[in-house]
């Protein structure tokens, strides 16, 4: 044998595929060899072929001691040698082979380890037991068997990591036959199971653990050691209840693949679970805090905010909740300003159940008024802002007065525990949150307590954000309605209707109007129009705007035009220097005498003109309209003229102005809600209110929550014969004419009365166009509620009323026609200007 190669290598484990085809003998690989007591080989086994390299024809018949490491040494055999055997030759070293041979034949067994060559040069570490047997024939000799050291030490130490897992792990460790009998037990299982490791042994779950447990777990054994699959990480309750474990089965399988049974892992995860369990509660409990925010945030109404607050509270924290406010800040009053005291009202806002049963209804009413006396855990409550806890019954029957029929509900209800929790904003306690658990739920504690004040916290400053939103939403409809018309005028041949719908999103009232403006001559101005934005800065500014436009209709201004100085007025009209203001409109100017309209519009919604249409089948029929004016732009933009447009309106006919929360909607294109409008005005209009609550009952409920003002207008002439008109030329025969004609159309009206002054006004006025203005000179005359006069000529200047003094011939016609006359006044045309009086009927 070759002497290189001193060192032996690191032994390697087999593969898993070569483990698996064999057993614990075929990985640790025994060789047996069998010598004579002299050392020679009578018998080699494959193994040791396997682990020495030399073949059995090569060794039997030689001496062992050629085999050794350190201890021998070989050099190459004289003469010839067969084709395959090694050239050899036993060179004994003084003491070690023939020490161990003359050892084992006086002891008749030796073992120990040895360094052995390879056939490949390097030396392997075996370790050996040899035993001196007898044949048969009573001839001695010696068997020895070898496993590599190396083999053997991987063994011991898996064998060692078991022992140690057995007996040092804080893992429960058990090992079950195929039968799920304990074979093998750790005394930290033992602990947990509460019997002794050997009291395990030959028995199953069954005869161990609880019956409950035990059929669920002898269930996955039985899963597991049929199909390989292993069970991971199964939480389930200690035996009597003692925590949980956690538990882990996996098939036991030798290397030869026989199933062998099923070992376990238990882990004691009690303290894991209390952490989870606590983690869950305080997730509870931040979903709670976050869910009842959520919920009543966006609620700007008191009484809906605390029925809100109350329904969220139920079932998931409490099983009965009611909420108690001041009766002034339940409807948007002040917040309270002294100390509660037994005269302070208090009312049953927001009530909430589980289930509703005559005593749930004796314990919380609605809307119910309710006093506490100051000595009370309630009137305690109320006037420290100190949350209370109720805990047990008998607490609860002393939190008011004795035989208090509501106590008594809540004890009929099995009511167990009772949480009071202020209502506080601002540092005003604003009232009280009480919520309670009954029976068959867990009492609450002082960490529900806790989570209840902050919530009690919370729910405070959204109730008082209710408060002040209704607070705000009075002051802005009040506003609102002291800013538009009460009343309209109801002139001769037109019936008008209106109405008024705030917004539904809380406190911001819009800033819709609309207006119905008289005009000289028996004309009316429509007017409908809507400030961008909401509350009371829209509410202003909408005064200010139908204001200036109330004042600019008083000088007879075309639409177009009266729609461009309003325009000009947008710095006056704006909240602030800084803020700008946008505003669309709509302005119509209808003449009965003439059955003319003329409107122009700013950026607003097109008005609608319902037209009898009436048929034989059919005589209620009516065609409704879109009328296609100049759209122009908003109010308060600017950089876009305006213009007007005229038409002529049949007798009976029906102009509609709106604003665009009539017509709006979050799930439709704003034409499908013109089309709604539409089709609701082609029906009989028996009746302008009648019409007004049909239009607005057919409003979507997705609409925007934007409020509708309505303005209908039914138009129509004067009666036949109440208008009459003259145009003459611009001589001295006009005064002359002038006034015949006048009064001779008096006598025919029956209005003799109002002869002399109508002739004196008309001809102080048709004198001072003869002598100003060098063109035809118009009268006209119109009877309505009034009489109204009107002198045209071609000059476009106005006239200038001056004071006269008592030397001066003239001067005097205009002051004899302001003081005469109820109303006057001057508006420009497209021919000139036109002087007008009025004087009241007789």
């Amino acid at each position: 044998m070759s002497d290189s190669g001193d060192a032996s290598p690191e032994y390697v484990p087999p593969p898993p595929e070569e483990r698996s085809r064999g057993t614990l003998l075929d990985t640790l690989r025994v060789a047996v060899v069998m010598l004579d007591t002299s050392g020679r080989v009578l018998l080699w086994s494959p193994l040791a072929e396997e682990v020495l390299g030399w073949a059995g024809e090569h060794i039997v018949g030689r001496r062992v001691g050629g085999l050794f490491g350190p201890a021998e040494a070989a050099e190459p055999a004289p003469g010839p040698v067969a084709v395959g055997q090694p050239r050899l030759r036993s060179i004994p070293q003084p003491g070690r082979p023939e020490e161990i041979l003359a050892d084992l034949l006086r002891t008749g067994r030796w073992d120990g380890i040895l360094s052995l060559r390879h056939r490949d040069g390097h030396n392997v570490q075996v370790e050996t037991r040899a035993s001196l047997l007898v044949d048969g024939d009573g001839r001695p000799f010696v068997l020895a068997s070898m496993v590599e050291t190396s083999r053997l030490r991987t063994l011991e130490q898996d064998l060692a990591a078991l022992d140690a897992l057995f007996d040092s792990s804080p893992l429960g460790v058990a090992i079950f036959d195929r039968n799920l009998r304990y074979v093998r037990v750790n005394q930290a299982l033992a602990d947990m199971n509460g019997l002794p490791a050997t009291a395990h042994l030959g028995r199953t779950v069954a005869d161990v653990l609880d019956a409950g447990v035990a059929v669920e777990l002898t269930a996955l054994q039985r899963e597991v050691l049929a199909t390989g699959r292993p069970v991971i990480d199964l939480v389930a309750i200690a035996p009597r209840g003692a925590g949980h474990r956690s538990m882990s089965y996996h098939r036991l399988v030798d290397r030869a693949g026989r199933v062998l049974g099923v070992s376990a892992t238990v882990m004691d995860v009690t303290e894991r679970m209390q952490a989870a369990a606590k983690a869950e509660r305080v997730r509870e409990r931040l979903a709670l805090l976050n869910d009842v925010g959520s919920r009543i945030a966006g609620v700007l109404d008191v009484r809906r905010a605390a029925e809100t607050l109350a329904e969220a509270l139920v079932p998931s924290f409490s099983d009965y909740a009611g909420v108690i406010l001041h009766a002034e800040a339940a409807d948007g009053g002040r917040l309270p300003s002294v100390p509660y005291s037994e005269n302070t009202p208090m009312r049953q806002m927001g009530v909430a159940a589980v289930d509703w049963s005559p005593a749930v209804s004796r314990m919380l009413r609605r809307d119910q008024l309710i006093g506490f006396t100051t000595d009370s855990l309630f009137g305690t409550a109320l006037l420290t802002g100190e949350p209370r806890l109720v805990s047990t019954v008998e607490e609860l029957r002393r939190t008011t007065f004795p035989d208090d029929p509501k106590v008594e509900a809540a004890v009929e209800l099995g009511v167990n525990s009772l949480l009071a929790l202020p209502l506080r904003a601002h540092g005003a306690v604003l009232g009280l949150l009480v919520v309670s658990r009954a029976r068959g739920r867990e009492p609450f504690d002082q960490d529900d307590l806790a989570l209840a004040a902050e919530l009690a916290d919370r729910a405070g400053a959204a109730l008082d954000n209710a408060r002040l939103y209704v607070r705000e939403r009075e002051g802005a409809l009040m506003l609102q309605r002291s800013l538009l018309p009460q009343s309209v005028p109801q002139p001769p041949g037109v019936a008008v209707a209106f109405r008024y719908v705030p917004g539904s999103s809380g406190a911001e009232v819009g800033g819709d109007w609309f207006d119905v403006i008289p005009l000289a001559g028996g004309r009316l101005a429509f007017v409908v129009g809507d400030v961008m934005g909401h509350g009371l800065g829209a509410a202003a500014t909408m005064g200010r705007l139908r204001t200036a436009v109330r004042t600019l209709a008083g000088l007879d201004m075309a639409p177009d035009e009266l729609l461009r100085r309003v325009n000009e007025l947008g710095d006056d009209l704006a909240r602030g220097q800084s803020e700008g203001w946008m505003a669309t409109a709509v302005y119509a100017v209808y003449d009965p005498s003439t059955r003319r309209c003329t409107l122009a519009q700013a950026g607003h919604v097109p008005p609608v003109l319902v037209e009898p249409e009436p048929r034989p089948e059919d005589p209620g029929r009516c065609r409704a309209r879109l009328l296609q004016l100049p759209t122009g732009v908003p109010l308060g933009v600017g950089g876009v003229r305006f213009e007007s447009t005229e038409l002529e309106v049949p007798d009976g006919a029906v102009l509609v102005l709106y604003t665009d929360g009539l017509v709006e909607s979050r799930t439709s294109d704003i034409t499908a809600g013109l089309e709604r409008l539409r089709d609701t005005l082609c029906r009989p209009l028996h009746s302008l209110e009648d019409a007004c609550d049909e239009l607005l009952a057919t409003m979507e409920p997705g609409r925007e929550p934007d409020d509708v003002a309505l303005l209908m207008a039914r138009l129509g002439g004067l009666p036949a014969g109440s208008t009459a008109a003259w145009t003459f030329p611009a001589e001295a025969s006009a005064v002359r004419l002038a006034r015949r004609r006048v009064r001779d159309t008096l006598v025919h009206w029956d209005l003799t009365p109002l002869s002399d002054v109508t002739v004196l006004l008309v001809s102080e006025l048709v004198t001072n166009s003869l002598r100003y203005a060098h063109g035809p000179i118009g009268v006209r005359m119109v009877r309505g509620s009034s009489l109204l006069v009107e002198v045209s000529d071609p000059l476009p200047d106005p006239p200038q009323e001056r004071t006269a003094s008592d030397t001066d011939e003239g001067g005097r016609g205009l002051q004899l026609v302001a003081r005469t006359s109820r109303r006057w006044g001057t508006r420009h045309g497209p021919l000139g200007k036109t002087v007008w009086f009025e004087l009241a009927l007789p």
